[in-house]
């Protein structure tokens, strides 16, 4: 990586993988989603949407942080799907579940403890 390459403002990037196999489409993000890298999530996310996969699974394994706008990202991603059951959210860390919970998303999400289980229950 060259220096400045992927990060913003020393920080760095939010977006740290996108995969996609057979219709599944697995975006993965770390650090702290905030504010400062919100439009960074959201291109990625509504670019994955836009392909129409027959599944989106969002990897938070990695992500120490989240705020309202990031979960805010998270709504307007989801909501671009045709069918919400196919976004789906996976290993999200205790901080991170907690915000879900806290925020009353939890409920409208469909969280998984880990991607291959996201992955799984998505057949």
């Amino acid at each position: 990586m060259t220096e400045g390459q992927g990060q913003s403002g020393g920080r760095e990037a939010a977006v740290t993988g996108v995969d996609t196999r057979d219709g599944v489409v697995v975006v993965s993000l770390a650090g702290e989603l905030d504010l400062y890298n919100a439009e960074e999530v959201r291109s990625a996310l509504l670019e994955a949407c836009a392909g129409e996969p027959a599944v989106l699974v969002v990897d938070l394994g990695e992500v120490t942080f989240i705020d309202s706008t990031a979960l805010g990202v998270l709504i307007e991603a989801r909501s671009r799907m045709a069918d919400g059951q196919r976004f789906r959210l996976a290993g999200p860390g205790i901080e991170t579940r907690r915000a879900l919970e806290v925020s009353g998303l939890d409920r409208h999400f469909l969280v998984h403890d880990t991607v291959p289980e996201a992955l799984e229950a998505a057949r």
